[in-house]
């Protein structure tokens, strides 16, 4: 390689810090088709177009076994004030509580909902029911949708995250999914699989809206 190239290299590599937005850049791989893809952009979306160009919010998708690792290649290639995170349901996932621990000690943060991301999305109108598993949770989610909302639930929506904030309440569903998470803490659950029903979901919307100043309920 020429000292020309490795110095045009390193040029681009400069380059690209400097096009760092300062509320961060976010990289969140799921394993899932539709569902969180569809409501993380929509959270994305929904910022204000001031903020846009402030923070970069990203999603991709692996399979759930390789979500750690494609999480960390695409980490390492970023300045060390990016943002990875991993989301992904307990439904039947085998290795749940593993993955989230190796997550974890690589530095990842995880947005685990559980039984599914439709009991993080129950938070939205005020409970977490008690639901065990993810086809009674989804179920009861779409009644409860339907109810409020006048329309049908369809996992693969684009509008949910718009949705749920226009007909619930996004600032008390971050403070009921962290009362319940406590709760669960504090009757000694310490493993994700126990904590059910349970989300870290709250956190990822939390600290974005955080960052951008938005502590008022989203419109």
């Amino acid at each position: 390689m020429t000292k020309e190239e490795r110095n045009g290299r390193r040029k681009r590599r400069d380059s690209f810090r400097k096009r760092i937005p300062e509320l961060g850049y976010y990289y969140i791989f799921t394993d899932t088709d539709e569902t969180e893809e569809n409501y993380i952009l929509g959270l994305r979306d929904s910022l204000p177009p001031e903020i846009r160009g402030r923070i970069v919010i990203k999603v991709f998708k692996a399979k759930t076994v390789a979500l750690v690792r494609r999480c960390k290649e695409m980490a390492a290639m970023l300045p060390q004030y990016s943002e990875p995170w991993i989301i992904f349901d307990r439904d039947k996932v085998p290795h749940f509580d593993k993955i989230i621990k190796k997550a974890q000690a690589e530095g990842i943060m995880v947005g685990w909902s559980n039984p599914c991301i439709e009991i993080w999305f129950h938070a939205y109108f005020g409970k977490m029911a008690n639901h065990q598993d993810s086809v009674t949770c989804c179920s009861k989610f779409s009644e409860l949708f339907k109810q409020k909302t006048g329309r049908e639930y369809d996992k693969g929506d684009k509008q949910h995250y718009d949705i749920l904030c226009k007909y619930g309440d996004e600032e008390k569903a971050v403070k009921l999914a962290e009362e319940r998470l406590q709760q669960h803490i504090r009757d000694g659950k310490e493993q994700p699989s126990d904590i059910c029903p349970g989300t870290t979901l709250h956190r990822l919307v939390g600290e974005i809206k955080r960052k951008v100043g938005k502590k008022e309920r989203c419109k």
